[in-house]
C-alpha cells in the first residue's frame, strides 16, 4: 500500500513528468493535492497500470484531488532548454496553476530546482511509493497520451496514437521514411548514426 505523503500535517503535492524519453510531442507534467482520507486500491506508479485502468482512475483522482494541474512544455522549449530542465519546468507550471498552494513538494525523481521558496523532496521512484506522486503520473500520463492521439490525427503515419512519440523501431522507420515533423524535438537523436537525417 502506497503512503498518502511525506509530512502528515502539511499541503503536501505530489509532481510527476511523462514523456521524457520520447522524440516527439511535449513533456507533461502533473501536480496534484489530496484530502488526507483518499485512499484507492488500484492507485499506483501509472507506468504498473493497462491504460484502461489509468483512463478509470483520471476522473477519480479529478474529482478526489483537493487540487490539481497539468503542464506541457512544448518541443521548441525542449530544444531550448534540455529535456531535464524542461520536465522541472512542467513541473513548476503544474504547481503554478494549483488553486491551493502546497506548503511541500513531492517530486517522482532525483532532480528538481526550488520553487519559489516552497520545501521539497525528490523521491527515485516516488510514484510507487507515495499515491499523490502516483496521481501526478497517471494524470501527466493520459493528458500527455491524449495529446499525442489528437497529433495523430494530423500525422497518422507515424503512429502517435500507438507509441505516443517513444522511440519505437516503427516511430524511427517512419522518420527515415517521412522525415521529421514539427512535432519532433529536434535537439534528440532522432535516428541512429547510420541513420542519421539532414535537419
Amino acid at each position: 500500500m502506497l503512503a498518502l505523503k511525506i509530512n502528515p500535517e502539511l499541503i503536501e503535492c505530489g509532481t510527476d513528468e511523462a514523456g521524457r524519453g520520447c522524440l516527439a510531442g511535449p513533456v507533461t507534467a502533473a501536480a496534484v493535492i489530496l484530502p488526507d482520507d483518499f485512499s484507492h486500491p488500484w492507485l499506483t506508479d501509472s507506468k504498473q497500470l493497462s491504460e484502461k485502468k489509468r483512463m478509470e482512475l483520471r476522473p477519480v483522482i479529478e474529482t478526489q484531488a483537493l487540487a490539481f494541474a497539468v503542464a506541457h512544455v512544448m518541443m521548441e522549449e525542449i530544444d531550448q532548454v534540455n529535456i531535464l530542465n524542461a520536465s522541472i519546468m512542467a513541473m513548476h507550471r503544474a504547481i503554478e496553476q494549483l488553486k491551493t498552494q502546497p506548503e511541500f513538494i513531492a517530486i517522482d525523481g532525483n532532480k528538481f530546482k526550488p520553487f519559489k521558496n516552497t520545501p521539497y523532496e525528490c523521491v527515485v521512484k516516488g510514484d510507487g511509493k507515495y499515491l499523490h506522486i502516483a496521481a501526478a503520473s497517471i494524470l501527466a500520463k493520459t493528458y500527455r497520451d491524449d495529446y499525442l492521439s489528437e497529433l495523430h490525427q494530423e500525422y497518422p503515419q507515424y503512429n502517435w496514437k500507438q507509441n505516443k512519440g517513444y522511440p519505437t523501431a516503427e516511430h524511427r522507420e517512419a522518420i527515415k521514411k517521412f522525415g521529421p515533423t514539427p512535432y519532433h524535438r529536434k535537439s534528440f537523436r532522432l535516428l541512429p548514426e547510420q541513420l542519421r537525417l539532414d535537419i
